[in-house]
């Protein structure tokens, strides 16, 4: 409002100078004479500055057509001109709009009309480092691979550009299966880009699948250093990658460097269970079995494992069973109420025939958490115990369809593997396996029915029955007998079942009667 104001304001302050001006100079007195071949003008001195003025706008069109004229004449000789500049414009205007609509479809899944738009602002512009990506993505998008390919390959020309095209043709050798060229481009993305998260991840991956631990652990040092990766997960990473070397190394026989790669993966992340177990056995081949011992115990401490029961088992392979019950109290003593500390202890006794102590070292685990290799324990005690065949029948029938407790599952994926693997043999994935349980799947049997009542003609034993069972003398021998520290084997897991299942119709017959 106040702008609008000054404006009227100095509106009428040039208007009123102008008069003002123009009446001063009809007040002086006197004329010109303007004397031509012929012709003799006498002008007024108002009409002079008149004449004057129109002279100078005349002089200013006439340069303005000559400027004109001659934009013309380059137009027509091809030079760029304002008239060029301005069919330029609208053309670069369509482009542009074309260049959105694509970006838009692209955006929308529509790769066709995104590949269309993208040819279309091609044509209208001059500017390849825009609409060859587009095209690029647009035509991987609609399945054309072959322009794809080439459209990425321009885009390696031009620096602004290059990256995005050695990504796209990386991202096509991904999908195309070539894990080698997959790398190798890879590399060259992280060269340019280093602190690309993507680029991290997928070369980290692929050294990884090509065993290349010394570059992998390169690249996790480069996703630390850029904030992408916390610490603590660097930490058991580096370990994991660390503890893949120090495997190979085994594998080709120097046990020197085994020895050191190991132990420094066990440094680095102590809570991983494979590097525990591989540092204690690189320390049982120096013959130091006070720090393998030690080693094991830590880790048992963290996370309670059959394998490094395994692992404790190695460092003294010829003892007694009364022996290693001993000397395993260094590991029984932690985390005593964790189900692994439990079933070792079980297994241990087991194998000094001390059935009454297995049972109470298991405790309500049968029934408060069962699984095939707890219940095949129970089964086990039950038969050195002298329980009849029907009861042992009983719980290696629960064991059967019991799940089998925790294993090492991608967390990724939910593959179950046998063993440890830094990278998931499913889905890729690095550093995914952990020791968990599985989700059960349950089983259900025909028509509903239940093996039990077939299997035991009364109910599990009471405290004080068990333990009375328990006092008798044994009568066979054990299921499990000097290696005590794994799961129960498979195929005797399926004699057992089948052995549980040939009587049944015995049974059957008297559960009628």
């Amino acid at each position: 409002m106040l702008w609008s104001l000054v404006r009227i304001l100095l509106f009428i302050t040039v208007v009123l100078g102008l008069t003002w001006g123009a009446v001063r100079l009809l007040e002086v007195s006197g004329q010109a004479v303007i004397t031509l071949p012929g012709i003799e003008f006498t002008l007024t001195p108002l009409q002079m500055v008149i004449g004057l003025l129109a002279f100078a706008v005349a002089l200013w069109l006439l340069a303005k057509a000559l400027g004109l004229l001659m934009a013309f004449l380059h137009f027509l000789n091809g030079d760029e001109t304002a008239v060029s500049r301005y069919f330029s414009r609208g053309r670069e205007r369509r482009g542009f709009t074309a260049l959105a609509d694509g970006m838009v479809a692209l955006a929308s899944g529509e790769g066709q009309l995104a590949l269309t738009k993208a040819q279309r602002a091609e044509r209208l512009l001059d500017r390849p480092e825009l609409t060859n990506i587009l095209t690029a993505q647009a035509a991987e998008l609609s399945g054309d691979r072959y322009t794809a390919e080439e459209t990425y390959k321009k885009l390696l020309t031009d620096e602004r550009t290059r990256f995005v095209g050695i990504r796209g043709l990386m991202k096509m050798r991904l999908a195309d299966g070539d894990s080698e060229t997959a790398l190798k481009l890879a590399e060259k993305a992280f060269e340019l880009k280093p602190r690309h998260e993507e680029v991290q991840d997928t070369l980290l991956r692929l050294q990884a699948e090509s065993h290349d631990w010394a570059g992998a652990r390169t690249t996790l040092g480069a996703k630390l250093k850029s904030g992408a990766l916390p610490r603590d997960v660097y930490k058991r990473r580096d370990a994991v990658l660390a503890l893949s070397e120090a495997q190979e190394v085994f594998a080709d026989d120097s046990s020197i460097e085994a020895r050191e790669a190991s132990i420094e993966a066990n440094r680095m992340s102590p809570d991983l269970i494979p590097a525990a177990v591989m540092a204690a056995r690189a320390y049982l081949k120096a013959g130091n079995k006070r720090y393998a011992t030690r080693v094991l115990r830590k880790a048992w401490e963290v996370h309670p494992h059959p394998d490094l029961a395994a692992a404790f088992a190695e460092i003294e392979p010829d003892e007694t069973p009364a022996a290693r019950l001993k000397r395993f109290s260094t590991l029984t003593r932690a985390q005593t109420s964790h189900p692994e500390t439990k079933m070792l202890l079980a297994e241990l006794n087991i194998a000094a025939e001390d059935f009454p102590a297995a049972r109470r070292a298991l405790g309500d685990l049968p029934t408060t958490e069962p699984t095939a290799r707890n219940l095949a324990l129970m089964a086990t005690i039950e038969r050195g115990s002298g329980a009849e065949d029907r009861v042992v029948r009983g719980w290696l029938a629960r064991a059967v369809t019991a799940p089998r407790g925790p294993q090492w599952v991608c967390e990724k994926c939910h593959k179950i593997h046998a063993h440890w693997t830094p990278i998931c043999d499913n889905c890729g994935g690095f550093d995914t396996l952990a020791w968990v349980t599985p989700p059960r799947e349950e089983i259900v049997m025909p028509g509903g029915a239940d093996m039990t009542p077939l299997l035991e003609d009364r109910p599990v034993a009471s405290a004080a029955a068990a333990a009375e069972e328990a006092a008798r003398p044994s009568e066979g021998p054990s299921l499990l007998e000097e290696d005590v520290t794994g799961d129960m084997d498979p195929d005797a897991m399926d004699n057992a079942d089948n052995a549980a299942t040939e009587p049944t119709q015995p049974d059957e017959q008297s559960a009628k009667k």
